[in-house]
């Protein structure tokens, strides 16, 4: 039994990947690399589009959270499937761009964008700026009428819910780097301030309240929150505005023992809570946006390796070295993420023993796992971690001068090389 469905054993005993003999692609491209899954991807893009157009009368859209995973292939599929982007720094947006992605359809996120990046978003006609702070507040302003633009906005509000501790008490979330409060009031002030401001387009509200999270009530909570802070506005100013931004944080599966909620259920309830409150309020319904990433490339993602020394501590542990690690995937080394893992030259078989897999870093910590069941391992093993189609590429590093590993899209039974491998002329090229 697999993490995803689009896993199987073949006749050999071989792990498939849609279709494809891992072992087979793991020859063909070399290991370590990163093979993503195009149907799955697509399925997941329409799950959530669907449900806009179930729950929500098709009034919104779904933006693809791009820090999950970036590159020029990813933002041609999701425009394919009807969605925007969000975006977090000047090479999202440039990717974004390159790739032939709709400005329109961009949200530009960040809480501390540079005057290059603010320039370049309005020299780009993207379709909104999500304002974080003041300070950015007043440059985007002066910048706007410096360039003759209009950008419609929207602000980061923090709203008070603390997804991971369910402590929905409204100063829950107050400490945190992003967004404006609304407990002090800043939140209402500068909602205001903008408004009134001649080169901006107020167009809604923001919030994102967590990662990976499984349970549907914070996001309830979130959702209200919000709904009542455009009714204040309104009361307040007249103004009603048009946006309600939900942000993302949905859970997938990375262990057996995970259990995430059904896209679609999230949906339901969550526009169940919009619908009441809004009705309740005597608010028109806002334009709903999400901002799934995770939850649409996570799941799709398979990362191939090469076992080399297996090495046994006899009442310890048992260390199976892979030839990627950290680099590839820092997840582990920074906060213990587990995965679900198999021998793919031997997935057919038991998995008979527990081991610590390590990655090839100079560095003690250089690890993707302890305690993992696994199929007895031996050099020249395949390797398979599961689910790392999110922050897995998009965190890799270059660490030991390290190459950043290729990524390969399947589908079925056919693959496609979408990021090339990095080379070591690559590694050098803007060294002096």
């Amino acid at each position: 039994m697999f993490v995803s469905k689009n896993l199987e054993v073949n006749e050999k005993g071989h792990l498939t990947i849609a279709g494809n003999d891992a072992v087979s692609l793991a020859r063909e491209y070399g290991t370590p690399v990163y093979v993503m899954d195009e149907e799955l991807i697509r399925e997941n893009c329409r799950k959530f589009s669907e449900s806009f157009a179930s729950y929500y009368d098709g009034n919104g859209m779904t933006l693809y959270a791009s820090k999950a995973f970036s590159c020029k292939e990813i933002y041609r599929i999701v425009d394919q499937e009807g969605m925007g982007a969000d975006v977090v720094s000047l090479g999202e947006l440039y990717t974004a761009l390159s790739a032939g992605f709709p400005a329109e359809k961009i949200y530009f996120h960040g809480n501390n964008k540079s005057r290059e990046e603010l320039e370049y978003a309005l020299s780009h006609d993207i379709g909104c700026i999500v304002v974080d702070n003041l300070e950015e507040l007043g440059q985007l302003d002066l910048l706007a009428g410096q360039m003759g633009k209009r950008p419609g906005i929207m602000f980061r509000i923090k709203p008070g819910i603390d997804a991971h501790t369910h402590d929905f008490i409204r100063t829950g979330q107050i400490d945190s780097k992003f967004g404006l409060a609304l407990e002090t009031g800043e939140a209402m002030t500068v909602l205001k301030r903008a408004s009134a401001m001649e080169h901006l387009y107020l167009k809604g509200v923001h919030c994102h309240i967590g990662s990976q999270i499984f349970d549907l009530e914070p996001f309830k909570a979130a959702a209200e929150v919000m709904l009542r802070l455009i009714a204040q506005l309104k009361e307040e100013t007249g103004i009603e505005v048009e946006q309600l931004n939900l942000g993302g944080g949905f859970g997938i599966k990375y262990t057996l023992e995970d259990q995430p909620v059904s896209y679609e259920k999230y949906m339901k309830e969550v526009s169940v809570t919009v619908n009441e409150v809004v009705r309740e309020l005597g608010l028109n319904r806002p334009f709903i946006l999400i901002e799934p990433g995770r939850s649409i490339v996570g799941p799709a993602g398979t990362t191939l390796y090469t076992v080399g020394a297996v090495k046994e501590i006899p009442g310890i542990r048992t260390y199976v070295s892979v030839d990627g690690g950290m680099t590839d995937n820092p997840r582990y080394a920074l906060y213990q993420a587990k995965y679900d893992m198999a021998l793919a030259n031997k997935a057919g078989e038991e998995k008979n023993t527990v081991v610590t897999v390590a990655g090839k870093c100079c560095e003690s910590g250089d690890l993707l796992g302890e305690s993992i069941p696994l199929q007895r391992a031996e050099a020249g093993d395949v390797l398979a971690v599961f689910a790392t189609g999110a922050y897995n590429y998009s965190m890799a590093s270059r660490y030991n001068r390290t190459p950043v590993p290729p990524v390969v899209m399947v589908k079925d039974g056919e693959s496609r090389l979408i990021v090339k491998r990095e080379t070591l002329e690559d590694l050098t090229r803007n060294d002096l």
